[in-house]
């Protein structure tokens, strides 16, 4: 008798258990992909060019064109289109290779983008909404 309430118990709580452990959880949240986060219209200026002065006032926009991936141009001539693979390093997303300099700050509020290419620096925020 003393064998039957034992597993009795058992079976009991091992259904207790069960049910605990098939209690729906809500699923995790993917992480959004970089170039989701880093797509926009950014606003800054041209603080450094080797072959031309500063200027203010210029657009950057970054567009998704693949999973961590964008195309990044502007509204000027000394800032040439270029194609950013990105990935995350610690609060900041950046192009990985190749000459260009992406770097996406953000623990900025907007976020703080730097670009570099052709010899030509350029440093804004991104652009509220966007």
């Amino acid at each position: 008798m003393h064998v039957r309430q034992t597993i009795t118990a058992f079976i009991a709580a091992l259904a207790i258990s069960a049910s605990g452990l098939a209690a729906p959880r809500a699923p995790a949240k993917p992480r959004p992909d970089l170039a989701d986060v880093a797509q926009g219209t950014y606003h800054g200026d041209v603080n450094s060019d080797s072959r031309g002065e500063s200027r203010s006032g210029v657009t950057i926009t970054v567009t998704k064109i693949a999973p961590s991936t964008v195309r990044v141009s502007s509204d000027y001539r000394r800032l040439p289109a270029f194609t950013a693979r990105l990935e995350r390093v610690m609060n900041t997303i950046q192009k990985t290779g190749g000459p260009e300099v992406f770097l996406l700050d953000l623990g900025k509020s907007p976020a703080g983008l730097d670009v570099t290419v052709d010899e030509a620096s350029w440093s804004g925020s991104k652009a509220p909404g966007r």
